[in-house]
């Protein structure tokens, strides 16, 4: 046997069809071109040439030039394609990685912001508490300068018992120059000119 020769199941496994759609061909061909070596079937050059073409098989070989030409065009505009394209993506994640930096600084910058705020409200927060305290202490001292005033006015105002005791207490002469003195009656302007 020489290595021209291909089996059934090998020539539909090459073609990649079913050995059913081989052994319909071979059943087609003259018995010339079929061996038969212990019921194995074995092919020659020429039926499988011939079995190719019943099945309508073109082999890579005989691909004409314009499907090659027209192919290569293909993959060129596809590359031209991919590479314009991967060009504007790149651009596209350059604009935007841009973007992204631009946001970071804005935040960072915003973050200033609000630490200077927080720090602006803690003083302000310590200021209205130190005024709170101090004007509670000036209560507390307007309470007690009051309360002292109180007392210092009980102090000047004689009650009425009191003035009953000055006025008992007094030598006669002053108890009479003391009652005098409201009896006095009013001056006329007239008569002082």
């Amino acid at each position: 046997m020489s290595e021209k020769l291909k089996t059934i199941k090998e020539l539909a496994d090459e073609l990649g069809v079913s050995k059913k759609k081989i052994h319909y061909q071979v059943s087609k061909l003259d018995s010339d071109l079929i061996q038969k070596l212990d019921g194995t079937i074995y092919l020659d050059n020429r039926a499988i040439t011939a079995i190719k073409e019943n099945i309508g098989y073109v082999s890579k070989t005989k691909l004409d030039s314009g499907a090659i030409q027209n192919r290569q065009h293909l993959d060129s505009e596809l590359d031209t394609q991919n590479t314009k394209l991967i060009h504007e993506k790149s651009e596209q994640i350059n604009y935007l990685k841009e973007q992204i930096k631009n946001k970071d600084n804005q935040i960072s910058v915003k973050d200033e912001q609000i630490k200077s705020l927080v720090e602006a409200q803690k003083q302000i927060q310590n200021l209205l508490d130190q005024q709170q305290r101090l004007a509670l202490q000036d209560k507390k001292l307007l309470e007690e300068y009051k309360a002292e005033n109180d007392n210092l006015k009980a102090l000047k105002m004689p009650t009425q018992d009191t003035k009953v005791e000055q006025v008992s207490s007094k030598q006669p002469q002053e108890v009479e120059s003391v009652a005098e003195e409201p009896k006095k009656a009013p001056r006329k302007w007239w008569k002082i000119w």
